[in-house]
Order: C-alpha cells, then structure tokens, then sequence
C-alpha cells in the first residue's frame, strides 16, 4: 500500500487525510505543518477567538487522539525545506521522508507591509495564522488606538473585533472604497455604515506613505501628509498563494498551484488543494480562497488518490461576521453589470448579481432565505427576472419550482 504525505496541516491538509480513512486508505498517512499547534479552524482566529469567546482547543479540528486512533502521523513545528519530486523525497527539521503521493496544500501567506516604510516595526501584526493572533492580543486593551490598513473582510473583521473592545479605531483604504475588488457598492455602503455607527473611522483613497517610531510604531504618514497617532498597527492588504514548495518540485504555477479537474499538478504523483491551487471555473483560472473550498477540494483529492477520478465542480460560498451582522455570499460576482437589492425584515438585506439575465452571486446580510434560495438557484442554473427578486410579497423559495 502507497504511503501519502500532505504538505500543510491546515484546512485542507486536515480535511485530506481524514477522508482518506473515511473511505478506507490502508496505507501510511503524514500531515507535516509547520506550525506546533494540531490542524486548527482559522476564520474564528480573527473574529470569535481574538474577541475572547472562543477557546483553542474549540478551535482544533479534531484532538490528538483522533489522529492517533486513525493512524495519521503528525510533524508539527515541522517546516518543509525541500521537495524532490524525483526521488519522491521531502525534506524537513534534517529529516527525509519518501512518498507514493504528495499533496501540496500549504495555503496562502499574507502580504505584507514593506520593511522601507517601517512595515517591520514591533507593534505592526498581520492576521494569518495563530501565533499572529496570540503576539497581537495584548494590544486589544481599552481606550488604545489602532490602525488597519486595508478594506478588505480581514480589515474589517478586525475593525469589529477592535471597536467591541473598546479601542479607538482608524482604517485605511487606498481605493476609492473599501471591499472595492470583491463587492459591490451597495455591499461597501452598507459595511461602511455599520462600522462608522459603531465609531470606525474609515478614511478612502488614503494611502500610507510611512509608520514613525524607532523600534516600535508610535505613528503613521498618511499620502496626504496628514500625521496620526497609534498604539499597533494591523495589516490587511491581502493574501499570496504560497507556491515555493511546489516550485522546488518543479510544478507548474499558474496564478497559485497549476490544478486539473481531479486536483492534479503538472507532476506525476503531485496533486494540489486549498488556497494554493488554482482551477478552472468558468473558462477562467481562479482561486477561491475560504474554507468551503478547502475541504471540497481536499476531498474530491482524496477520492481521486484512491482511483476515483472524480472531478471538482465548485460551488464557491464565503462568509463574513462583523458586529451583529451575519455576511453570507454565494456565488463569484467577476463581471456583473447591475445590481437587484431585496429588503429583508429588520436588519436583513441582499444584493443580487446579475451579468445581463445572468444571476452570479449574492451578497445577504443577516438574510439567511435569500442566501440558501440564492446559493441553489446558482447551482441550478436558474436566473430568475430582477423584478420577482425586488418583490417581497413573493416567497423566494417559489423560484426554485420547476
């Protein structure tokens, strides 16, 4: 029986080995992580577990015994160094471990803030992984002022998180408007708004021209000149697929880890899964960062290891907590031309991504019906008129009838 090793104890490295037993591999398993911590969830690192509600061991996909009682060899605290996909080794802590069948499911990296204008400075954190979050949450104390650079859902996220807590909270945003590559204007006034009742102040079309502080931030330049004070500093400004392992092993990269339809690379014996692997959706190479993903994909993996040859047909959903409001999203909205909004009860609306006729995607906060409707008739390939969609006197789920 061949032996499987999986590069990349996360989401999808986690998700890969346990289907792997669930439908029956015999042969020897290693998931090697490079961090010290067992496979873990990592969207509530910045949402339930910087906030204090939720603890690490709620956030462990599953304890050590359930990797002891499958058989699954963990290598935690275990960076890999090398890769030789001809000798099928790899290399890690002065170790070499030979494998049948490797997966190359290391994730994605967050980009960081140049060390030229003080990116490097103690006091500036990143969210990625849980070592960043346990460095930055002494920082989250009451009445202390942080900067987040970057209007994405990880900028936001952690404006929420710091405005809970009862910080003084500045964020920055280069673009016109925050959530400009992923969302809509109506989404973006929508957040905008919520985080400014909750006393953000979000500032568009700013950019950072430096942090000041010697050792330490103490403050930052804005592009406008304008000078501010700060306590730390969190950067959002995005996420890089991290593609040198597959590099090393001579894979073909193709904006992230080049994938076919099963998950396999341009190497024998090398597959790829999660935010690393890019696939073709559409007509169109994409990654497709969440956790949907990374299980889906690890596990359509895992069946075709097994001779399966089953093909991965995503079905892409995201989601976003901030203050009150659930953020639920189906579909990719890449080239709508108009927009069709329905009003929930309360709190509740959507926002629904037409390109002509076409539905793409939608974007329901706090609005749980129109996200399950929305996400099936996507699936279905149903498109139904704007009109029934604005109507509220109409039950959603009607236009998922034949």
């Amino acid at each position: 029986m061949s032996n499987v090793v999986v590069i990349g104890a996360g989401q999808a490295g986690a998700a890969l080995v346990m289907k792997l037993r669930k439908i029956g591999y015999k042969g020897e398993i290693t998931l090697i992580g490079d961090e010290e911590a067992l496979p873990y969830q990592r969207p509530p690192l910045s949402k339930g577990y910087l906030l204090g509600d939720m603890s690490l061991e709620r956030l462990f996909l599953r304890p050590q015994k359930y990797y002891d009682d499958n058989d699954i060899t963990l290598k935690l605290g275990a960076p890999v160094t090398g890769v030789n996909s001809e000798t099928q080794k790899v290399s890690f802590n002065k170790e070499e471990l030979s494998y049948d069948q490797l997966v190359l499911a290391t994730g994605s990296k967050p980009l960081l803030l140049p060390a030229s204008i003080g990116g490097n400075l103690e006091g500036v954190y990143s969210v990625r992984n849980l070592n960043d979050v346990d460095l930055m949450e002494p920082e989250f104390r009451p009445g202390r002022t942080v900067l987040i650079v970057g209007g994405g859902y990880i900028g936001l996220e952690a404006a929420a998180v710091a405005s809970k807590k009862g910080l003084k909270v500045i964020l920055v945003e280069m673009a016109d408007r925050i959530l400009q590559r992923v969302a809509a204007t109506e989404t973006a006034d929508y957040f905008r708004t919520l985080h400014r009742n909750n006393n953000v102040d979000i500032r568009e079309g700013f950019g950072l021209k430096k942090f000041i502080g010697d050792k330490r931030v103490t403050g930052a330049i804005l592009s406008d000149s304008s000078e501010i004070n700060v306590d730390f500093v969190i950067s959002g400004i995005g996420i890089s697929p991290n593609i040198l392992m597959a590099e090393k092993a001579g894979v073909e990269i193709d904006n992230g880890i080049k994938t076919d339809k099963y998950g396999k690379t341009s190497v024998q014996n090398i597959w790829s899964a999660g935010d690393c692997a890019s696939l073709l959706f559409e007509g169109r190479r994409i990654r497709l960062e969440s956790v949907q993903n990374a299980i889906d994909q690890a596990e359509c993996v895992a069946e075709n290891i097994m001779g399966n040859e089953k093909e991965y047909n995503p079905k892409p959903w995201f989601w976003s907590d901030q203050y009150e409001t659930k953020l639920q999203i189906a579909g990719l909205n890449s080239g709508y031309n108009k927009i069709v909004t329905r009003i929930g009860k309360n709190t509740s609306i959507s926002y629904w991504y037409y390109k002509d006729d076409k539905l793409l995607a939608v974007d329901a906060m706090n609005d749980p019906r129109s996200y399950m409707v929305g996400k099936r008739l996507i699936e279905m390939g149903k498109s139904p008129k704007s009109i029934s969609i604005e109507d509220t006197s109409l039950e959603l789920k009607s236009l998922l009838k034949p």
